[in-house]
């Protein structure tokens, strides 16, 4: 199972998920040009797409929507909450329960609640005849759910979106540094190390940090956390961060021992 990160930040979000002849769409927050133009890269068209997992209904994760399933006939996963936010993917939509599994060609998908300022927003874990890897971004923090969905996933895709001491001391508004560091907003680097040491512990072998902000985080500073918190355990992992506007280099999912240092 081979998984890419098309665009990975506060504006835009897509992530490609490919086993065999099943290829998935995680969100679809850039343009359908830009989408195309990555799987282009890859040797697909979005005629290839088995389906579209939707996370939550913030333009960042669902922009390029309404163009795609007017273009291509691919179906849209989201859930009951998610779905009344998403009239533009019309008949294309597939409606389910959060905390809901179901199965995507070779995949099957487990779904999972997280706490974000939207409708009902949710992520996944997606497991193959491979491995299994999981997401988790816009959460303010690790819910139970994430927790017990997503430990010794083989592959994590974890938000680092802020370092806490630039946040606070940048230039946002008070409202806005008071939306992201509470439980309804986003994952500071701190939390996402903490929540990667407990995956590794467990059995995941490659992180890939994601929805890096670009005012309040560096993703230098965000690998930096992590890193240190993983080596401290002695615990030694692929650890990378995804890039902001173009294609991610290929992170193969398989089944990994453990390693310590």
């Amino acid at each position: 199972m081979e998984f890419y990160t098309l665009a990975s930040s506060s504006s835009g979000n897509a992530a490609l998920i490919r086993s065999g002849k099943t290829a998935i769409l995680l969100d679809a927050g850039i343009s359908a040009r830009r989408i195309a133009q990555a799987l282009a890269l890859l040797g697909m068209t979005p005629e290839e797409l088995d389906a579209i997992l939707i996370t939550h209904e913030h333009s960042d994760h669902v922009g390029g929507i309404a163009t795609l399933t007017k273009k291509y006939a691919i179906p849209v996963y989201a859930s009951r909450g998610t779905a009344h936010f998403l009239p533009q993917a019309g008949s294309a939509l597939r409606i389910f329960e959060a905390g809901d599994a179901f199965t995507v060609g070779a995949l099957e998908i487990q779904s999972f609640r997280t706490s974000h300022d939207a409708a009902d927003s949710v992520d996944y874990r997606i497991d193959g005849p491979d491995g299994s890897l999981g997401a988790l971004t816009d959460s303010g923090y690790v819910t139970d759910d994430a927790a017990k969905t997503l430990t010794g996933v083989d592959l994590l895709l974890l938000e680092a979106n802020h370092d806490v001491g630039m946040l606070q001391s940048g230039p946002y508004p008070y409202h806005l540094k008071r939306r992201i560091l509470g439980e309804h907003g986003h994952l500071s680097n701190d939390a996402a190390a903490d929540f990667a040491l407990r995956c590794v512990k467990s059995g995941t072998s490659d992180i890939l940090l994601a929805h890096l902000s670009a005012e309040n985080n560096t993703p230098e500073a965000a690998e930096y956390a992590v890193a240190r918190k993983l080596q401290a355990a002695g615990c030694s992992v692929r650890l990378s961060v995804a890039p902001r506007d173009r294609l991610s280099e290929v992170h193969t999912v398989c089944r990994k021992s453990l390693s310590f240092a």
